[in-house]
């Protein structure tokens, strides 16, 4: 998935199914997560956040929650894949809102300016390609006030040749250095505590940065990491995710593919996404979940996946044809030789065909029972 995301998702009593999400977190991020469930849910649902190893180790897990606290945030460590697991309690039915956003770990270290304010960003070429820059500038009017990112402890004030006036921060809650560089002045002591958005000294232009507008340097650094880039701990938190354009009213429903040819991708996505199916014209999906112009969809076969909504209709709405039965004709669950039949329909029933698989066909009874029967012939 692609952050900021938002999807209604649908359990069914009848399976034991959980839904897993996939997304790329940057070090420094704080991602928070939140789901909802419809009112009158009487379901119990667990989330699990793992980070997915690069070299296929056992994923590790980040944290956990369920419908008890089902916001929780948490910052990621490194650059990474990271998997939400959601799983409801066995044997019961719901829908689901969930939201994956992200927001910066530490404020901004610039008073009254925010991401756009940054000029010159993490490892572009400094001194002819010689070194690489180790952080970002934040451009803003000099004399603007500099303010703690973090509450910490102020470790060094200093003036070197190419950093200027600069102070130095050890946040004390992440165990990482902060290095404020360029300072017009500086206004804090080393040894001096200090809080959330206390001013620590003023944009400037001192050191290698004479010839250059005002701008304060902002660097990070971790034990046993050295300099990392900061843009991610203060990037502006993601707006929220838009709402589903598809119907949520199909969330259990069966669609049908209208198109001649379509593709069930692996994520919501136009472009990129890898296919887990091709499908043809009249297979039948159900739907369980809606996602902006997408239903995430289960294929008779057992494949998940994700099919534009403008390729689908609702197979209840619109069916292919009506018929009569021509016997007697077994009701079962999957679209497969031998699986025990759930109900039968006597001769002379008229049922509506939703769609066809395989030599099956998904058909409604007047009553309103849907499962699937062999085609005759």
């Amino acid at each position: 998935m692609t952050l900021p995301f938002q999807e209604t998702g649908f359990f069914r009593a009848d399976q034991a199914r959980a839904a897993a999400y996939r997304y790329a977190v940057r070090e420094g991020e704080t991602v928070r997560i939140s789901l909802t469930l419809d009112a009158g849910a009487d379901v119990r649902v667990f989330l699990d956040a793992f980070e997915l190893s690069p070299d296929n180790a056992p994923p590790r897990l980040i944290t956990s929650a369920d419908t008890a606290a089902a916001t929780f945030s948490y910052v990621a460590e490194d650059d990474r894949q990271h998997l939400l697991r959601v799983q409801p309690e066995l044997l019961r039915t719901g829908r689901y809102t969930l939201r994956i956003q992200r927001e910066p770990s530490l404020a901004f270290p610039v008073q009254g300016k925010n991401d756009v304010a940054v000029g010159s960003f993490w490892g572009v070429d400094r001194d002819a390609g010689a070194r690489r820059h180790e952080g970002i500038d934040i451009f803003a009017k000099r004399g603007t006030p500099v303010v703690a990112a973090a509450p910490g402890l102020i470790t060094r004030v200093d003036e070197t040749p190419r950093g200027g006036k600069v102070v130095w921060l050890a946040d004390t809650e992440r165990g990482q250095h902060i290095y404020y560089a360029h300072l017009d002045q500086q206004l804090v002591q080393a040894g001096q505590t200090v809080q959330i958005g206390d001013t620590l000294g003023l944009v400037g232009n001192t050191g290698n940065a004479r010839t250059t507008p005002p701008h304060l340097h902002f660097g990070i650094y971790r034990g046993g990491r050295g300099a990392v880039d900061p843009f991610p701990f203060v990037r502006r938190a993601d707006a929220l995710p838009a709402a589903p354009s598809t119907s949520a009213e199909r969330l259990g429903q069966w669609v049908r593919v209208r198109e001649k040819r379509a593709d069930l991708r692996l994520s919501p996505a136009a472009k990129g996404a890898t296919t887990v199916a091709n499908l043809v014209r009249d297979t039948p999906l159900l739907v369980v979940g809606s996602q902006a112009d997408y239903y995430r969809v289960e294929h008779p076969g057992g494949q998940i996946g994700y099919i534009a909504a403008r390729s689908v209709v609702s197979a209840a709405a619109e069916p292919l044809r009506r018929e009569l039965l021509a016997a007697a004709t077994d009701l079962i669950k999957l679209p497969q030789a031998g699986v025990a039949p759930f109900d039968t329909l006597p001769a002379r029933t008229s049922v509506a065909v939703l769609g066809e698989v395989s030599g099956f066909q998904l058909v409604r009874s007047a009553a309103g029972v849907v499962g699937w029967a062999a085609k005759a012939g």
